[in-house]
């Protein structure tokens, strides 16, 4: 999800000095003032330099977790900055993939076709920024590193108790891609190795070869939530769609049981994985 979708930087809620970032910003000045700290004291004793505060104030830089806490408790601003949260922490994605990252943060299982790029649950740091950076048009040097922090954020799905189910069906073309550079490539295969030992997770590569396919519509991901909806999220050019109505969800699900069918088993995906490790 997410990771083939051309972004559109005009989305407003990301711009500087517009929505959620610049009403926190302001929120978050009128704090500090009323402390009367100026940024580079406040700074200091949150542990960020004085430009920095200065992004966060004029949002252009999404703050996180933690330093909304501490600013919270160093400027006894009784809940105002903390209540803002969630909301910045939304604001890390595009706009088109709020929805899809609220329901995948929450789900019960998932489970991603992939055929362009590794998975962004899946990525490394490097790999993630390797991907970003080859945008077009080009991103700006800061969304690119608060893409790649909500890539990263994304992947404390794998840490949540319960633990939810999760497969992925890769393209073997995606692991001969050598996005980055080969020391990009080995990190991300080594991570593959990783996650796929874990018990919740399974990682099945679809061989070149095969003469019958059934994703070549593109890459879609299904997430079943803890009510038990069932929901489908596609993504494309400038366009991506939550489906909710049960017809199309359920052609998607026929899909990816028989791409599952067609792939290596996730033991021959991982030992394959290995393989080109080795070759790298």
């Amino acid at each position: 999800m997410e990771e083939t979708q051309a972004e559109d930087e005009r989305e407003r809620e990301n711009e500087p000095g517009s929505g959620i970032l610049y009403i926190f910003g302001r929120q978050l000045k009128l704090c500090r003032e009323r402390a009367g700290l100026d940024r580079s004291e406040f700074g200091g004793r949150v542990g960020y330099s004085a430009s920095t505060i200065a992004s966060f104030e004029q949002g252009r830089r999404i703050p996180p977790p933690k330093f909304i806490d501490q600013a919270d408790d160093l400027l006894n601003a009784g809940g105002v900055l903390k209540a803002g949260k969630e909301g910045v922490a939304r604001a890390q994605y595009p706009a088109f993939f709020r929805d899809a990252a609220r329901l995948e943060a929450d789900a019960v299982v998932l489970h991603v076709y992939a055929n362009q790029v590794v998975p962004g649950l899946l990525q490394t740091d490097e790999y993630a920024r390797a991907v970003f950076t080859m945008r077009r048009p080009l991103l700006a040097e800061e969304i690119i590193e608060q893409r790649v922090a909500a890539r990263l954020a994304r992947q404390e799905i794998f840490c949540r108790t319960p633990m939810p189910i999760v497969s992925f069906v890769i393209e073997e073309s995606v692991l001969h891609r050598p996005l980055g550079d080969s020391t990009v490539m080995r990190g991300q295969l080594e991570q593959l190795l990783l996650r796929g030992d874990k018990r919740n997770v399974e990682i099945q590569v679809m061989p070149t070869v095969r003469e019958e396919h059934a994703g070549l519509a593109g890459p879609f991901t299904l997430i079943e939530t803890r009510d038990g909806r069932r929901i489908a999220y596609v993504e494309a050019y400038k366009d991506s769609r939550l489906y909710t109505e049960r017809e199309s969800v359920r052609e998607l699900e026929e899909q990816y049981g028989l791409l599952r069918a067609a792939a290596l088993s996730p033991r021959e995906s991982l030992a394959l994985t290995e393989k080109l490790l080795g070759e790298t």
